[in-house]
């Protein structure tokens, strides 16, 4: 059987500065075969996809679920979950709870991954979904918000919807991974969402989003195909055109006259 070796922090670490590396959010196991087969870097997944079979669909690729803000509580809660994503596949943890809550994970030796600018489970202390770091004093707070992520022990961390040149000091000035989602090229990583990429997306697509593919034409061509065989395998059905002979399995003429034989006999008692 093929071993396949899978990134460590270390790894991903060791990298930081000389190479962009790819991540994408990928939400079923199709798309976490596809992310692995086209050689993505990082993956950012629900803790409910972890398991063998998602380690089937993408045994070499570095796995971050991301442990949903509000979901959970107290720093025990955090911690309890991590280690279950950890032991179901997953190399590190996503989490923008409290500084607290990430150190007592990092005294663990649980990687985590944070998040600064826009963060949307906070974005009502921003301003709501917007860009973030447009002037020296929120630039500022950013870093200063990078540098707590560093100290509490962070490895990582997400960078939302930030200017570039912003995004690109901080990034250089930090030792952590930092991965752009709309904080452009100066980052350690390019962050995009599975959906964005393959147009499945039916809303509104961020500044940021690249489309790729129009997933969401082909979803309305195949939804149009599915009504149209489904009404057709009704109106079979009302017609006794289905099932046929061919669809059905035969028995020998003579157990059948047994068959039908007994069964009248106990029917009738004789």
């Amino acid at each position: 059987m093929k071993k396949h070796t899978r990134p460590t922090v270390a790894d991903l670490l060791s990298m930081k500065g000389k190479r962009q590396l790819t991540m994408l959010r990928v939400t079923t196991l199709e798309e976490a075969e596809a992310a692995e087969k086209a050689k993505i870097d990082i993956i950012s997944v629900p803790p409910a996809l972890l398991g063998s079979l998602f380690r089937e669909a993408a045994p070499s690729s570095f796995a971050i679920p991301g442990l949903e803000y509000g979901d959970y509580v107290s720093a025990e809660e955090y911690m309890r979950e991590a280690f279950k994503a950890l032991k179901a596949g997953g190399d590190a943890v996503y989490c923008a709870a409290s500084l607290q809550t990430i150190r007592r994970m990092r005294d663990e030796g649980i990687p985590v991954c944070g998040h600064v600018g826009l963060i949307p489970s906070k974005a009502t202390w921003t301003g709501g979904f917007r860009a973030v770091g447009k002037t020296a004093a929120s630039a500022f707070e950013i870093w200063r918000q990078t540098k707590a992520l560093e100290e509490a022990g962070a490895f990582a961390a997400e960078i939302e919807v930030v200017p570039g040149d912003v995004a690109k000091v901080i990034s250089q000035n930090t030792s952590m991974l930092m991965i752009s989602m709309g904080a452009g090229s100066g980052c350690d990583a390019q962050y995009l969402f599975a959906d964005d990429v393959l147009g499945a997306n039916r809303n509104h697509y961020p500044r940021h989003a690249k489309v790729y593919r129009d997933f969401a034409a082909e979803n309305d061509r195949l939804q149009r195909e599915r009504i149209a065989a489904f009404t057709e395998f009704a109106e079979d059905v009302k017609s006794g055109t289905y099932p046929e002979k061919r669809h059905l399995v035969g028995i020998d003429e003579e157990e059948l006259k047994i068959f039908l034989h007994r069964l009248r006999s106990e029917l009738t008692g004789a």
